[in-house]
Parts: C-alpha cells; structure tokens; sequence
C-alpha cells in the first residue's frame, strides 16, 4: 500500500509541476500575444516631392512607344505619391500629357525609404497626329487634391536624345509595380 501511496504522490506532484510549467508558458505566450496586438504608431508620411524622391524615365522594349518613369524615396520617412505625374513633352509644351483614367489604382501609392513608384507613359500610337520630338520631360508631382502640382518640379532628359510624341500620349496613375504601370 505504502507503494502505490508513494508513486500516487509523485505521480501528483509530477502533474503539478507540468500543469505549474503550462500555465507559465501560456502567460508568457498570451503576453506576447497581447503586446504583438497593441497597435504600433504608424510612421509619418509625408508628400512624395523633387526634394525627397529620384527621378528616372528609361525606354522599355513593350509595349512598343512606351517609357517607364520611376520615383524612388530617397527621404526617411515614408511619402504618398498621389494621381499621376504632371508631365510636360518637351521645352515648349503646350498641354500637360493626359493621365489614363482607366489606370487609376485602388489607393493611394505609399513608398517606404528605398522603394520606388511606377507610371506608364504612352508617347503615340498610329491614330494620333500632330506629333513632334522632346528631348525632355518636365515632371510635376500632384497634390493630394490632384488639382495642383507639389513643389517645384523636375525635367529629365528623354532617352536616346529625344523620343516621338503624338496626339495620342498619355501617362498612367502612380503604381506600386512595374507591370501594372506598363500593362495594366
């Protein structure tokens, strides 16, 4: 009898340990957990502008008449790029380059320090007219509005020491991926 007492015991006090260990697991684990819940305070963002992004403009291979402009957030805090760039074909251009509406995106593109911001831009097509070729592009970034530029502006050299732009020219939204703004 005196046996069977001893084992029960340590039996018991086996159990006691493994459920005193479980249960402080489970509070450290519901700590974390309650704490990887609190909300973090968001980083502020600021408005993506000349002074905080780079600006690049390449010539891609397709779609055919066709360059990829490229903002990238040299800053240190995250910015909003908002609606498309207000661009201008050439020295004297008269117009702004329309903005596609049907590339508009389902929220406003945010860049992390380091990431960058994509648009498409069609320079012509064979049903437009009146074209011409600019050996710049001046680049305004748009207010959140989207009635108004951001800053001052920037003008980039076009590749290959100028590209052809007819009536048919448009630029895309802002993207948060190349492919979108090239075919989407």
């Amino acid at each position: 009898m005196r046996i069977a007492q001893r084992f029960t015991t340590r039996v018991a006090a086996s159990s006691l340990v493994a459920a005193a260990a479980f249960a402080l697991v489970g509070v450290q684990a519901a700590g974390q957990t309650a704490s990887a819940a609190t909300p973090q305070k968001a980083a502020a963002t600021v408005d993506c502008t000349a002074a905080n992004t780079k600006l690049t403009v390449e010539d891609v291979s397709r779609p055919i008449n066709t360059l990829l402009l490229t903002a990238t957030n040299t800053g240190t805090k995250p910015c909003n790029l908002y609606g498309a760039p207000y661009l201008a074909a050439g020295a004297g251009a008269q117009s702004p380059v329309p903005w596609l509406d049907s590339s508009k995106p389902q929220a406003v593109v945010t860049l992390a320090p380091g990431e960058s911001g994509y648009a498409g831009i069609g320079t012509s097509s064979p049903d437009g007219y009146e074209g011409h070729i600019a050996a710049t592009l001046g680049v305004d970034f748009s207010n959140k509005k989207l009635n108004g530029s951001l800053g001052k502006g920037t003008t980039l050299a076009l590749p290959n020491g100028g590209v052809y732009f007819n009536s048919a020219n448009f630029v895309t939204y802002w993207q948060s991926d190349v492919y979108d703004a090239l075919f989407g």
